[in-house]
């Protein structure tokens, strides 16, 4: 028919489906913030504290970060833009891998576009007819897609219940592919709490499987140097493929792959993610090089975070693992009621829901940084109770 528009039925589904989200309080919105420092912010014109941020360590705001990546834009700009195969890769991208692989103590390693685009690299280069993965049910949804990359290579994929090692020894046992994959995060990063890594080095051990770790949360927060939960576990030379991102405790961008000479080759000529993505700029890399080195030559910062960790703790009745603090308050409306009564408080702190989390464990996540003074903290922490939400 003359003058009918080939749109109605996406338009009419697309206005159905922004009404369900909203009706589930589940439609979300961005908030653009004006940052200050690396714990403060303005939003619609209201100072806030964020206790939202992966910051761990108020890197991004460091004056030696800000005046190195200043240096860096005045010499090389963003550097040459192109893929990494291509001409990307520059001699401050290898210098920063080779510094990468030694804090993880591996022999190499590979930078990527961000550290989602690392797990998809990795995983799918991983995945064949004879692969099968072995997935904490809790990973981050870079694993979970990167293990729907797997699927279409003809890899099976198993979930075993979260850090159940257990239910993961039951399914190894019972695999009938000779590729075994063990992929698990280190740090949880809606839950803060910590993966069980001596465990599972002992079943990688058992079942001859790869052992993929994502250290997302947890480089440079745990571990003497800053290795990551391996480290502090002291298995980091147990685990074939370290991945991790360098946009948290780092204050940068981008993705981290360490690993052995022979797996980098093999990823970085395999890894869709990385063959096909711009390489990161000049000036981000210098950040991230130049924090690695402020946080190495002051331990400090780490020290500051792991107090805050503790107050909050004590505060709470409860052993934290991490500086990721889960309030988990069930239903949707309630959680956004006490993200928004918060906000009214002069606090950042948004409320997680579904899909991120399970349906029924809407929370409030509150990320800890070194950044955060004791006086902030204890702020936070009487507006909670205020609240009702802590006692």
């Amino acid at each position: 028919m003359i003058g009918k528009d080939p749109s109605a039925p996406w338009t009419q589904w697309l206005s159905d489906a922004l009404v369900d989200l909203e009706d589930e309080m589940l439609l979300r919105e961005l908030r653009p913030v004006v940052p200050e420092t690396a714990v403060h912010v303005k939003c619609r014109g209201k100072a806030l504290v964020l206790f939202s941020s992966n910051d761990y360590l108020g890197l991004s705001f460091h004056p030696r970060v800000r005046e190195a990546v200043s240096e860096a834009v005045r010499k090389w700009g963003m550097g040459p833009r192109g893929a990494a195969l291509v001409c990307g890769y520059t001699h401050l991208h290898e210098e920063l891998e080779n510094r990468l692989a030694s804090l993880k103590e591996t022999e190499t390693a590979l930078l990527c576009p961000t550290g989602y685009a690392a797990n998809l690299a990795v995983l799918s280069s991983l995945a064949d007819e004879r692969t099968v993965f072995f997935s904490d049910l809790f990973n981050h949804a870079s694993i979970m897609d990167g293990l729907r990359l797997a699927r279409r290579s003809g890899a099976k994929v198993k979930f075993y219940r979260h850090k159940d090692v257990g239910h993961l020894e039951d399914l190894l046992r019972k695999a009938d592919r000779p590729k075994r994959v063990i992929v698990t995060d280190t740090v949880f990063s809606m839950d803060g709490d910590l993966a069980p890594l001596n465990n599972l080095v002992i079943l990688k051990k058992r079942f001859e499987a790869l052992l993929v770790i994502d250290e997302a949360h947890g480089t440079l927060v745990f571990g003497n140097r800053g290795g990551g939960v391996a480290d502090a576990r002291g298995v980091s030379e147990e685990v074939d493929i370290h991945v991790a991102t360098l946009s948290k405790a780092f204050g940068a961008q981008g993705g981290l792959v360490a690993t052995s000479q022979d797996w980098r080759k093999w990823i970085l000529n395999r890894g869709r993610s990385f063959i096909f993505s711009t390489a990161p700029p000049i000036p981000v890399v210098v950040a991230a090089a130049t924090a690695l080195e402020a946080v190495e030559e002051n331990p400090g910062l780490r020290e500051d975070l792991w107090r805050r960790v503790r107050q909050f703790s004590d505060a709470l009745g409860r052993d934290l693992e991490s500086p990721i603090v889960p309030l988990i308050l069930g239903d949707n409306e309630s959680t956004l009621r006490a993200s928004a009564a918060l906000f009214g408080a002069g606090f950042h702190v948004p409320g997680i829901r579904p899909p991120t989390v399970p349906r029924g464990t809407s929370r409030l996540r509150v990320a800890l940084s070194a950044a955060h003074s004791e006086e902030e903290v204890s702020a936070l922490l009487e507006a909670l109770r205020r609240l009702g939400i802590v006692g």
